[in-house]
């Protein structure tokens, strides 16, 4: 878990502070004896986890501050657009630990994790889209994962530390809704592996865009980029006559004027289209079963955004290495 910032909530010190377990603020708090008898100091496992990751090119991190803004959806969608290039290898982590969705929206329920000399091997989607989840280790599909902080804490070091991968080119990373362990986890264990960015999906209504503000300001406290804000469920737009309504009015501007404000980029509105969630009830792909809705064209040029920011970024940080090399 990440050192907590000076403002956290309750006083906590961190759980890697000599204080951790002991103070105050500790009292009544379910994860105080873990955290008085917790090795203090760096994790030894970062290093394992730091060269795993070393054979990812490209790390994004899917966030919504708040439940049901299409956060999963959106997360398959955007590994099914990228892994039509048959060239690109995509991998998909679902760390929504309690509620994980995505072995259903992909078509691979019920699917069984392998284990090899090298770790454990994902669930192949495609030939080049791979997931893994905690849904594939469930008895049963309606099973409650009833955890607390540290166990689901350590699955996650688990899946960035065990998965075997493989060389590919982008693992998304779907996140839980809000600003809890699971996240702080995912930032802290990825520190060093120079994560691209975030992408937080939000909807246009003010009580959605009000916890998008605070999983915003998570990112900036936590130093994790924010590669844009997507606004999903925009608008609905007919599937037999392509008029679109708006079924969620922005009393306050919207995703994009939030994104305004908080000075982040803005990558574009997704339109609600019915067909969406029959396809992900069906475990289907929306951009091959609906080329031509407006909602399909509506997220390819969401993922042309994010694909060229990765680029830019990475050819950025060749041209910075090449220059540090030159004035040694």
């Amino acid at each position: 878990m990440a050192d907590i910032p000076e403002n956290a909530p309750d006083h906590c010190p961190g759980t890697e502070s000599d204080q951790a377990g002991k103070s105050t603020a500790c009292q009544g708090c379910p994860n105080q004896n873990v955290c008085s008898t917790k090795p203090k100091g760096p994790d030894p496992d970062l290093g394992d986890i730091t060269e795993k990751m070393s054979k990812v090119k490209h790390k994004l991190i899917i966030l919504s501050g708040k439940g049901g803004v299409g956060k999963s959806t959106f997360t398959a969608h955007l590994a099914h657009g990228l892994s039509a290039d048959d060239n690109k290898q995509i991998g998909v982590l679902d760390v929504d630990i309690c509620g994980p969705s995505l072995p259903k929206i992909f078509g691979v329920e019920g699917e069984q994790v392998h284990q090899s000399g090298s770790g454990w091997s994902p669930v192949y989607v495609d030939d080049n889209l791979s997931l893994m989840s905690v849904g594939f280790l469930l008895s049963k599909a309606d099973e409650a994962v009833i955890w607390r902080g540290p166990k689901k804490n350590g699955l996650i070091k688990q899946f960035l530390r065990d998965v075997d991968w493989g060389e590919i080119d982008y693992l998304l990373i779907d996140t839980p809704p809000g600003t809890s362990d699971e996240h702080l986890s995912v930032a802290q264990y990825l520190k060093e592996s120079d994560v691209d960015g975030a992408i937080v999906i939000t909807t246009p209504q003010e009580v959605a865009l009000l916890d998008v503000r605070k999983e915003i300001t998570f990112c900036k406290k936590v130093d994790l980029p924010i590669i844009g804000v997507v606004e999903n469920m925009s608008s609905f737009v007919c599937p037999k006559c392509k008029v679109s309504t708006q079924i969620f009015p922005a009393s306050t501007g919207g995703g994009q004027k939030m994104a305004e404000d908080m000075k982040v980029p803005f990558l574009g509105s997704l339109p609600l289209d019915p067909r969406i969630g029959k396809c992900c009830d069906e475990g289907k792909s929306f951009l091959t079963e609906v080329p031509d809705s407006p909602a399909t064209q509506a997220y390819k040029e969401i993922m042309s955004k994010i694909v060229d920011y990765c680029v830019k970024r990475k050819e950025s940080k060749e041209k910075d290495t090449g220059e540090m090399k030159n004035n040694i």
